[in-house]
Protein backbone atom coordinates (compact mmCIF):
# COMPACT_ATOMS: atom_id res chain seq x y z
CA UNK A 1 0.00 0.00 0.00
CA UNK A 2 2.85 2.40 0.79
CA UNK A 3 4.33 1.88 -2.69
CA UNK A 4 0.98 2.81 -4.23
CA UNK A 5 0.95 6.02 -2.21
CA UNK A 6 4.46 6.96 -3.35
CA UNK A 7 3.59 6.19 -6.96
CA UNK A 8 0.40 8.25 -6.71
CA UNK A 9 2.27 11.19 -5.16
CA UNK A 10 4.95 11.03 -7.88
CA UNK A 11 2.30 10.84 -10.58
CA UNK A 12 0.46 13.87 -9.21
CA UNK A 13 3.71 15.75 -8.59
CA UNK A 14 4.86 15.06 -12.13
CA UNK A 15 1.52 16.18 -13.57
CA UNK A 16 1.58 19.48 -11.70
CA UNK A 17 5.23 20.02 -12.58
CA UNK A 18 4.59 19.29 -16.26
CA UNK A 19 1.65 21.73 -16.42
CA UNK A 20 3.64 24.48 -14.70
CA UNK A 21 6.73 23.79 -16.80
CA UNK A 22 4.79 24.28 -20.04
CA UNK A 23 3.90 27.83 -18.96
CA UNK A 24 7.59 28.69 -19.26
CA UNK A 25 7.37 28.21 -23.00
CA UNK A 26 6.12 31.79 -22.82
CA UNK A 27 9.22 33.96 -22.84
CA UNK A 28 7.85 36.52 -20.38
CA UNK A 29 7.15 33.92 -17.67
CA UNK A 30 10.41 32.07 -18.31
CA UNK A 31 12.34 35.33 -18.03
CA UNK A 32 10.52 36.36 -14.85
CA UNK A 33 11.03 33.02 -13.11
CA UNK A 34 14.65 32.81 -14.29
CA UNK A 35 15.43 36.23 -12.80
CA UNK A 36 13.57 35.45 -9.56
CA UNK A 37 15.36 32.10 -9.26
CA UNK A 38 18.74 33.73 -9.84
CA UNK A 39 18.03 36.41 -7.24
CA UNK A 40 16.92 33.65 -4.87
CA UNK A 41 20.39 32.07 -5.21
CA UNK A 42 21.43 34.57 -2.56
CA UNK A 43 21.86 37.91 -4.31
CA UNK A 44 18.53 39.29 -3.07
CA UNK A 45 18.99 38.04 0.49
CA UNK A 46 22.58 39.26 0.90
CA UNK A 47 21.61 42.65 -0.52
CA UNK A 48 18.71 42.80 1.95
CA UNK A 49 21.02 41.95 4.87
CA UNK A 50 23.52 44.61 3.80
CA UNK A 51 20.73 47.17 3.47
CA UNK A 52 19.46 46.33 6.97
CA UNK A 53 22.90 47.01 8.38
CA UNK A 54 23.41 50.19 6.33
CA UNK A 55 20.02 51.64 7.21
CA UNK A 56 19.59 50.47 10.78
CA UNK A 57 23.07 49.98 12.23
CA UNK A 58 23.28 47.62 15.19
CA UNK A 59 19.62 46.60 15.01
CA UNK A 60 20.06 45.80 11.31
CA UNK A 61 23.22 43.85 12.12
CA UNK A 62 21.30 41.84 14.72
CA UNK A 63 18.59 41.03 12.17
CA UNK A 64 21.11 40.16 9.45
CA UNK A 65 23.13 37.96 11.84
CA UNK A 66 19.95 36.16 12.86
CA UNK A 67 19.09 35.61 9.20
CA UNK A 68 22.61 34.36 8.44
CA UNK A 69 22.72 31.99 11.39
CA UNK A 70 19.35 30.49 10.57
CA UNK A 71 20.33 30.35 6.91
CA UNK A 72 23.45 28.34 7.76
CA UNK A 73 21.36 25.82 9.69
CA UNK A 74 18.98 25.63 6.70
CA UNK A 75 21.95 25.02 4.39
CA UNK A 76 23.20 22.09 6.46
CA UNK A 77 19.68 20.67 6.73
CA UNK A 78 18.86 20.79 3.04
CA UNK A 79 22.24 19.44 1.92
CA UNK A 80 21.88 16.54 4.38
CA UNK A 81 18.34 15.81 3.21
CA UNK A 82 19.38 15.92 -0.45
CA UNK A 83 22.21 13.43 0.15
CA UNK A 84 19.88 11.21 2.16
CA UNK A 85 16.84 11.20 -0.17
CA UNK A 86 18.68 11.46 -3.51
CA UNK A 87 15.44 12.28 -5.32
CA UNK A 88 16.07 12.95 -9.02
CA UNK A 89 14.95 16.29 -10.38
CA UNK A 90 11.72 16.33 -12.43
CA UNK A 91 13.49 16.92 -15.76
CA UNK A 92 15.77 13.93 -15.05
CA UNK A 93 12.77 11.71 -14.27
CA UNK A 94 10.50 12.74 -17.13
CA UNK A 95 11.73 13.76 -20.58
CA UNK A 96 8.64 15.93 -21.12
CA UNK A 97 9.78 18.31 -18.37
CA UNK A 98 12.42 20.82 -19.39
CA UNK A 99 14.97 22.45 -17.10
CA UNK A 100 14.74 26.06 -18.20
CA UNK A 101 17.81 27.00 -16.15
CA UNK A 102 20.76 24.92 -14.95
CA UNK A 103 20.31 23.34 -11.51
CA UNK A 104 22.83 24.09 -8.78
CA UNK A 105 23.08 20.43 -7.78
CA UNK A 106 21.86 16.99 -8.78
CA UNK A 107 18.96 16.27 -6.46
CA UNK A 108 15.48 17.66 -5.98
CA UNK A 109 14.30 17.16 -2.39
CA UNK A 110 13.94 19.60 -0.70
CA UNK A 111 14.12 22.89 -2.56
CA UNK A 112 17.00 24.86 -1.05
CA UNK A 113 15.82 28.08 -2.71
CA UNK A 114 12.38 27.72 -1.15
CA UNK A 115 13.76 26.72 2.24
CA UNK A 116 16.01 29.77 2.37
CA UNK A 117 13.32 32.11 0.99
CA UNK A 118 10.94 30.93 3.73
CA UNK A 119 13.51 31.15 6.53
CA UNK A 120 14.92 34.51 5.47
CA UNK A 121 11.47 36.01 4.96
CA UNK A 122 10.09 34.91 8.32
CA UNK A 123 13.17 35.98 10.30
CA UNK A 124 13.39 39.32 8.47
CA UNK A 125 9.69 39.99 9.08
CA UNK A 126 10.14 39.42 12.80
CA UNK A 127 12.47 42.44 12.79
CA UNK A 128 10.90 44.46 9.95
CA UNK A 129 7.20 43.59 9.52
CA UNK A 130 6.76 46.45 7.06
CA UNK A 131 8.85 44.49 4.53
CA UNK A 132 6.05 41.92 4.13
CA UNK A 133 4.77 43.70 1.03
CA UNK A 134 8.12 43.01 -0.68
CA UNK A 135 9.31 39.78 0.93
CA UNK A 136 6.17 37.64 0.86
CA UNK A 137 5.54 38.00 -2.91
CA UNK A 138 9.24 37.48 -3.60
CA UNK A 139 9.42 34.31 -1.47
CA UNK A 140 6.29 32.92 -3.15
CA UNK A 141 7.77 33.73 -6.56
CA UNK A 142 10.99 31.92 -5.65
CA UNK A 143 9.02 28.84 -4.61
CA UNK A 144 6.90 28.88 -7.77
CA UNK A 145 9.94 29.45 -9.97
CA UNK A 146 11.46 26.16 -8.88
CA UNK A 147 8.45 24.19 -10.16
CA UNK A 148 7.84 26.27 -13.28
CA UNK A 149 11.51 26.01 -14.30
CA UNK A 150 11.35 22.20 -14.02
CA UNK A 151 13.85 21.96 -11.18
CA UNK A 152 11.54 20.77 -8.37
CA UNK A 153 8.33 18.91 -7.79
CA UNK A 154 5.58 20.73 -5.90
CA UNK A 155 6.15 18.38 -2.95
CA UNK A 156 9.82 19.47 -2.80
CA UNK A 157 8.69 23.07 -2.50
CA UNK A 158 5.91 22.39 0.01
CA UNK A 159 8.24 20.31 2.19
CA UNK A 160 10.88 23.06 2.05
CA UNK A 161 8.28 25.62 3.13
CA UNK A 162 7.26 23.42 6.05
CA UNK A 163 10.87 22.89 7.11
CA UNK A 164 11.53 26.61 6.71
CA UNK A 165 8.54 27.59 8.83
CA UNK A 166 9.59 25.14 11.57
CA UNK A 167 13.22 26.27 11.46
CA UNK A 168 12.38 30.00 11.46
CA UNK A 169 9.85 29.50 14.24
CA UNK A 170 12.35 27.60 16.36
CA UNK A 171 15.02 30.20 15.72
CA UNK A 172 12.72 33.06 16.65
CA UNK A 173 11.57 31.24 19.78
CA UNK A 174 15.15 30.59 20.89
CA UNK A 175 16.50 34.05 20.12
Amino acid sequence: MQLMSRELILLRDTGWCLRANRWCERHVLRSYFSVVSRLGDGVFWYTLMAAMIAVDGLYGLTAAAHMMGTGLVALVMYKTLKRWTRRPRPFANDGRIRAWVAPLDEFSFPSGHTLHATVFTLVALAYYPMLAILLVPFAISVALSRVFLGLHYPSDVLAAMGIGIALAGTSLYLF
